[in-house]
């Protein structure tokens, strides 16, 4: 089951399959890219002696760098947190491309101040922060705009195209902080500099490709911009209006706005409508997976993957970052696999159980480790397979709480509930 395979059951013409509908997702995604890179890139980065230098982490003992870290990566979580949850807002009145775009300039106001901080702390601290509101925003309004844009025959493809970004930005950022410590001298601000100013890369991406993406028809239609939305409709379907999909597309749309203006509400009533029976249920089961795949730690694997390998008897910063890399390797090739030749035989319920008791291995491995030390290469043989697991666990988890959440609310009527609901549930994967 490859690139070119799409769900069955549905009437979509082979026409709706085309590039632009993959280009319009792969220029949104570059906000998963952006996310992914920023999520791995700074561990490694906190590990480079330029960095430790620069920022005279060297000169502090242990327990006040795990503290700095620590804040370095909570500030960035916030910021997605609060990001995530203001977004709908915005989202509903300027549009989803808009609201994109300005997430993009707030990601790359951050990930500047960061590149510019040159041994001031308090500025890594605020660029992660401000670079969280961007990220958090965008992952919770891309998503959303891929499935509106998307046929539904291959939505959960499209969608999956941003969590593939997500984990490739991921690998991108670990083996970059291992190429620059392996050919930039460590008495070189460029060691650390590099590597945080490549985040700016996607960013920019984003900002300047949104632009040639066009608006959400169903957004639009919600405005009662109808003649717009059939053009945006015809445009990425690749079809004539008066095409029978097209027609029927469209009468769809038409419905639920119709519905919508019958069954208007405030924000009060909608915020009331989430605790009613049906919708509250699927917030909560939302809810709970992103609270809980957020606390199988897989996080925090990216965050301090150099310092937990440390732990399992890895020495050398060369050594921590390379092992780091392979995670990342192994993170990305298990979500290709995983999305293209798994998902739909084993289903996303199968592939969540089978998921969190492959996640529970390489967690018993580290703790043996720890709990016993053994012999040195015992330890680090056992230290790469806690990589491979732990890479592999990681995308099983992630890929379905992606395509779980975000691949069948485009078609739902209460749009308005539906958006609160993933603003809230974005929130809890953070």
């Amino acid at each position: 089951m490859g690139w070119n395979t799409h769900a069955s059951g549905t009437n979509d013409p082979p026409e709706v399959r085309n590039w632009k509908i993959h280009l319009i997702a792969l220029l949104a995604s570059m906000s998963a890219l952006a996310m992914g890179y920023d999520t791995a890139v700074i561990g490694g980065t906190m590990a480079l002696n330029s960095f430790r230098d620069d920022f005279k982490l060297n000169e502090r003992p242990q327990n006040q760098i795990d503290t700095i870290q620590g804040n370095i990566v909570s500030t960035f979580q916030a910021g997605c947190f609060f990001g995530a949850l203001i977004t709908f807002p915005f989202a509903e009145r300027l549009g989803r491309r808009l609201t994109i775009f300005c997430a993009s300039l707030v990601f790359l106001l951050g990930g500047t101040l960061m590149t510019a901080a040159r041994g001031n702390m308090n500025l890594i601290i605020a660029g992660r922060a401000i670079a969280g509101l961007g990220i958090g925003s965008t992952s919770m309004c891309v998503p959303v705009y891929i499935s509106e844009t998307a046929p539904p025959s291959i939505r959960g493809r499209l969608v999956g195209i941003f969590e593939i970004a997500s984990q490739g930005g991921g690998m991108l950022g670990f083996w970059i902080n291992y190429a620059t410590s392996q050919t930039i001298p460590d008495a070189s601000l460029a060691q650390w500099t590099i590597p945080l100013a490549l985040q700016l890369l996607p960013g920019v991406l984003l900002a300047s490709g949104i632009f040639f993406c066009p608006e959400s028809p169903r957004w639009l239609a919600r405005k009662d911009r109808f003649d717009k939305a059939e053009s945006v409709l015809c445009m990425i379907r690749n079809l004539p209006a008066e095409h029978d999909y097209i027609r029927q597309e469209l009468g769809e749309i038409r419905a639920q706005v119709e519905q919508r203006s019958v069954m208007q509400m405030s924000r009060k009533q909608q915020f009331k409508k989430l605790f009613q029976k049906g919708t509250r249920n699927r917030m909560a089961v939302g809810m709970l997976l992103m609270f809980l795949q957020s606390f199988t730690g897989v996080n925090i694997i990216t965050y301090y993957a150099p310092r937990i390998f440390e732990t399992l008897g890895i020495a050398g910063t060369s050594t921590k970052l390379f092992s780091t890399g392979l995670y990342g390797c192994f993170k990305t090739l298990g979500m290709c696999t995983f999305t293209f030749f798994v998902v739909e035989k084993v289903g996303r319920r199968n592939g969540l159980l089978w998921g969190a008791a492959l996640g529970c291995i390489p967690k018993l491995v580290c703790s043996a480790v720890r709990m016993h030390p053994v012999h040195a290469a015992c330890t680090s043989s056992m230290s790469c397979m806690y990589v491979m697991l732990a890479g592999r666990a990681r995308h099983v988890i992630s890929t379905n709480r992606v395509q779980i959440g975000w691949t069948r609310e485009a078609r739902t009527a209460d749009v308005d509930a539906t958006m609160q609901l993933l603003a809230r549930v974005t929130t809890l994967s953070r």
